[in-house]
């Protein structure tokens, strides 16, 4: 064979082939702009932060290609209404909790925490591999949305209180901001619960508007100033043993993303999962060391109003089952999960953390 003519061919076949690579390779990465509107505001850089690390591994998976840009609740809509947008198509997706939601429907507690529920391990447990997800999804169907676990805090706080909290007394005719279905158990305990977003409810504690709120934990309330209004800080906050945040999508946006966009934002998801509950981790114990320096008096919630609020949870659950039957397909999955959890926990990793904490 001549060699200058076979070098001649190998170099037009060459260069055909990248011809054709290059545009298929162009076509299936294509430029996808997304807006996210999160239920949180900026102020607040680790749970709002959630959908900023989400959004940012995105962008690095696909070279720039997919960008997802993200805007603080009341800049788009406000905190509260960040699914209605997404199931509307106002935006393609939204950072949130799904329990904000239980007004449409109370199975949407499942998505982030219900009164005695799972901790943030036993949660991620049961999304991951307990069917949680698959379980929520097929449930988001009827809402135009999917969603994935892309955050969480940890066991929360309970709450501050301008006055002490000792009996179920105390309780009556309270009226405090608290979120998803804990406000449904506290309401069967006296509270009378109120809905209001993040970036709200200062005002509202100031004002005295409302007697009492629930957030997070200490390094976000530190940030929102609730000690400079409520004194009293309780603990636990039994409502939230593990709560997530999801990441919430229109179907339809979805559907239309390459498969490869499709896998990388789940896992963008994980990852957001993974560096907000760790941030959370570190951040709280100096920020509750500075809240108490700060006058914050902390306080256990008596086992009185403990036991009672066990007792009105596991009857509202009950109830809910018997005329709900989205609830009540969930909660048949979730409850033999949530079960087996603590009896394994009880075993191991109680535990070592009741021992690790006596003895410092």
């Amino acid at each position: 064979m001549n060699r200058r003519k076979f070098l001649r061919s190998a170099g037009v076949g060459v260069a055909a082939s990248a011809a054709i690579a290059a545009p298929a390779i162009a076509q299936s990465m294509p430029e996808v702009q997304w807006r996210m509107t999160s239920s949180f505001p900026k102020s607040l850089d680790t749970i709002f932060g959630g959908g900023e690390t989400l959004a940012q591994a995105v962008s690095e998976a696909t070279d720039g290609k997919f960008q997802i840009r993200v805007f603080a609740g009341g800049e788009i809509v406000p905190g509260l209404q960040a699914l209605d947008a997404v199931q509307a198509g106002t935006v393609e997706c939204c950072h949130t909790a799904p329990y904000y939601y239980v007004g449409k429907d109370p199975t949407f507690a499942f998505g982030t925490a219900v009164p005695f529920g799972l901790n943030a391990r036993q949660q991620n447990a049961w999304l991951y591999q307990g069917g949680g997800h698959d379980m929520l999804n097929e449930f988001f169907k009827d809402y135009n949305c999917a969603g994935w676990v892309a955050g969480n805090t940890g066991a929360q706080m309970g709450g501050w209180y301008r006055k002490e909290i000792k009996t179920l007394e105390d309780l009556q005719g309270l009226k405090m901001r608290i979120g998803g279905w804990g406000g449904k158990v506290f309401s069967a305990l006296g509270v009378v619960p109120q809905q209001i977003a993040g970036g709200d409810i200062y005002p509202s504690l100031e004002k005295g508007t409302i007697d009492a709120a629930e957030w997070v934990g200490p390094y976000d309330d530190e940030k929102l100033g609730f000690y400079k209004v409520a004194q009293h800080y309780y603990y636990p906050g039994w409502w939230e043993g593990g709560p997530s945040l999801m990441a919430m999508v229109n179907l339809d946006a979805f559907n239309k993303l390459p498969k490869s966009y499709q896998s990388i934002f789940k896992t963008a998801c994980a990852l957001a999962n993974d560096v907000m509950l760790a941030k959370y981790d570190a951040l709280n114990p100096q920020a509750l060391k500075r809240l108490v320096a700060n006058g914050a008096k902390l306080h256990g919630f008596s086992k009185e109003i403990l036991s009672k609020a066990h007792e009105a949870a596991f009857k509202l659950y009950n109830e809910t089952a018997a005329s709900n039957d989205k609830f009540k397909k969930v909660y048949d999955s979730w409850k033999p999960f949530r079960d087996d959890e603590i009896s394994w926990f009880k075993v191991c990793e109680l535990n070592y953390d009741v021992f690790a904490a006596t003895v410092g």
